[in-house]
């Protein structure tokens, strides 16, 4: 496998097989130490990012590889008017799998027409950000055991998250899902994705405005955060944001099972008073994602262990 930019690049089976190969390292990690041994990985980041860098260069570290590349595009010659392609061409002579963040929606796909070795999408724009949802599906199968049967809610910035975009189009393929949009008007969810993904699969789903009148029947409840800068006028926005703000009270009819899943950072729509309930899963889900990389580098690998 060359190139993963978007999550529908992978087969369910594929993706069964990465989840299956990361809970073995969760398992077993001694085996996986030095599978990626004199292996080198470049993380390209155009933009800035905590989590998923540190979260591939944790994942190549403990395959027994090594890390070079940027954490902001101002240390890279893109600053002097270099190309990305001609930065793709250089890059990729030096090492044997890129990882890409680029603000620019489509970057990566430019990315991998020049390289000749596997190139990851770590993120672009708004777009896709197929290696978070590997570590939100990885998160959901450790929690509820299972990837079918679920009632997912969705939470928060709709419109403009990454996160949640991909993952629908992941969950989408397994059977019994039901999804829940819970936005402003301002941030529901895109037309073309509930089309494409959803009524032409006749999936189910409802959107509505407020978590409460829909928190008893979630099995799985996915929280964003609400963004300032997109409504176009600071009433609105204050209005609505206190909606969207997770505190103990508002899971008091929450079912005792319910994950509870951020892509992070959060800034305030989880309150700090939710880290001690055993539902939220917002932490385990960021090392999920380290589990999850370090699969998803084996397969563009194509190391066996």
């Amino acid at each position: 496998m060359k190139k993963l930019m978007n999550i529908t690049d992978l087969t369910v089976e594929e993706i069964d097989e990465l989840l299956a190969v990361a809970q073995d390292i969760i398992a077993n990690p001694e085996k996986y130490q030095d599978a990626c041994r004199h292996k080198l990985l470049a993380t390209l980041f155009f933009e800035p990012s905590t989590r998923t860098r540190l979260s591939f260069e944790s994942a190549m570290h403990r395959l027994g590889g090594s890390v070079v590349g940027f954490s902001d595009s101002n240390s890279s010659s893109s600053s002097k008017g270099e190309s990305l392609a001609d930065t793709i061409e250089v890059v990729g002579g030096y090492v044997d799998i890129i990882a890409m963040r680029h603000p620019k929606e489509g970057a990566p796909v430019v990315a991998a027409r020049h390289a000749d070795i596997p190139v990851i999408n770590a993120g672009d724009g708004s777009h896709n950000h197929p290696t978070q949802t590997l570590a939100d599906l990885l998160t959901i199968l450790r929690t509820k055991k299972r990837l079918n049967n679920l009632t997912i809610g969705m939470c928060g910035d709709l419109k403009f998250g990454r996160t949640v975009h991909s993952l629908v189009a992941a969950m989408a393929r397994y059977t019994g899902i039901k999804f829940v949009f819970i936005a402003p008007d301002e941030l529901k969810f895109p037309r073309y994705i509930i089309e494409g993904e959803l009524e032409s699969r006749g999936i189910e789903y409802k959107e509505v405005s407020t978590m409460e009148e829909v928190m008893p029947e979630l099995d799985v409840l996915y929280m964003t955060r609400v963004q300032q800068e997109r409504f176009f006028n600071e009433a609105d926005y204050l209005r609505l944001r206190d909606t969207y703000i997770l505190t103990p009270d508002k899971l008091v009819p929450a079912k005792e099972d319910l994950t509870i899943m951020h892509p992070l950072p959060r800034i305030n729509e989880i309150s700090v008073a939710v880290d001690d309930d055993p539902r939220a899963c917002y932490f385990a889900q960021t090392k999920n994602g380290m589990y999850a990389r370090m699969a998803l580098i084996l397969k563009m690998l194509e190391v066996n262990v």
